[in-house]
């Protein structure tokens, strides 16, 4: 696609990850003002494919949507296919143009779209969780790291002078690392539906069944099948009238941070934000567990990831926002 000359262009800008797609109406300017109007979030199991989600997005507006769309996408995007990696939805990009109705578009990765919003955000989007409680430096590397169906991560790299680069990655997919005994149990757990144990079969909001299992098998309980969502709730209230879920949620912040420390080593960061909507849903629980001693628990490197800022994007619709800034940067002088 080409850029074209505009003050301002309408767009819908879509986020779509395991369990749900997102759908709103944007406006992007060329001076880089972008508004997101109010999303509506659909299920994606609700829904066959993409389109008959757009489909009843465009029913919710009346029928007559903007002739731009960008579309930020739990999957690799370098295909003539996109297949998603934890819902059965595929994408064609070639055909986006005619099975959307639109002149103008662009696909981007989900966490890449996070990264385009992390370069934009004002210091007051974000929550402290560790580190020196300074903003995050306006130059060079910050890694994002965002818990949900799956695990998404990316890093920007920014000027100092308002420039900034994304680089949207399959990190969520690096082996995961046990630290400890009950760590080695889960992944035993795992090791024999999935050969090859990724961080994200640990640290997304699935895991937390399996986290629970582990807990209750080295303390020889016998416990409910619980799906994921019921666990998250029980875990996470104040009361902790479940005192496993709560143990569950609390070992998931450890692995989080471990593997937010490690990715923030392998990428040379200056500074950490934790994003995605599970991060956002614990944020309580982050700040009361060990997720930030196990972040600096790097060997001879503890002192220098003490010195990095640690901070959760609580802006309610991040990667909404940043696929219509992603739009702009392609399309927009």
């Amino acid at each position: 696609m080409t850029a074209r000359a505009a003050s301002s262009i309408r767009l819908v800008c879509v986020d779509i990850g395991g369990t749900h797609a997102r759908f709103a109406i944007a406006t992007a300017g060329a001076g880089g003002a972008i508004t997101v109007g109010e999303p509506l979030t659909l299920q994606t199991r609700d829904h066959a494919s993409f389109q008959t989600a757009w489909q009843e997005f465009a029913r919710q507006q009346g029928g007559d949507l903007p002739r731009a769309v960008s579309i930020a996408v739990a999957a690799h995007v370098f295909d003539d296919v996109i297949h998603f990696t934890n819902n059965p939805w595929s994408i064609r990009p070639p055909q986006i143009a005619e099975m959307l109705g639109v002149d103008r578009w662009t696909v981007i990765n989900d966490f890449g779209a996070v990264g385009h919003a992390v370069a934009r955000a004002d210091d007051a989007a974000y929550l402290h969780l560790c580190g020196p409680d300074t903003p995050l430096p306006a130059t060079g590397t910050l890694s994002i790291v965002g818990p949900g169906t799956g695990l998404g991560v990316a890093h920007v790299w920014r000027d100092g002078k308002g420039g900034y680069r994304v680089q949207a990655t399959e990190g969520g997919h690096v082996a995961f690392a046990p630290l400890d005994s009950i760590e080695d149990a889960i992944l035993a757990r795992l090791r024999p539906r999935h050969r090859r144990v990724s961080a994200e079969r640990v640290v997304a909001g699935p895991a937390i069944v399996d986290i629970y299992d582990t807990l209750a098998a080295i303390e020889g309980k016998a416990v409910a099948a619980l799906d994921d969502r019921a666990l998250w709730a029980a875990g996470t209230t104040h009361d902790r009238t479940d005192s496993l879920a709560a143990a569950a949620v609390e070992r998931f912040c450890l692995a989080l941070g471990s593997v937010a420390g490690d990715i923030a080593l392998a990428q040379g960061a200056d500074g950490v934000v934790i994003a995605g909507g599970l991060g956002l849903r614990i944020r309580d629980s982050l700040l009361a567990s060990g997720f930030a001693e196990r972040f600096r628990a790097k060997g001879r490197f503890e002192n220098l990831m003490a010195g990095l800022p640690v901070k959760l994007i609580t802006s309610p619709q991040p990667g909404l926002f940043g696929a219509a800034a992603a739009f702009a940067q392609e399309h927009l002088p």
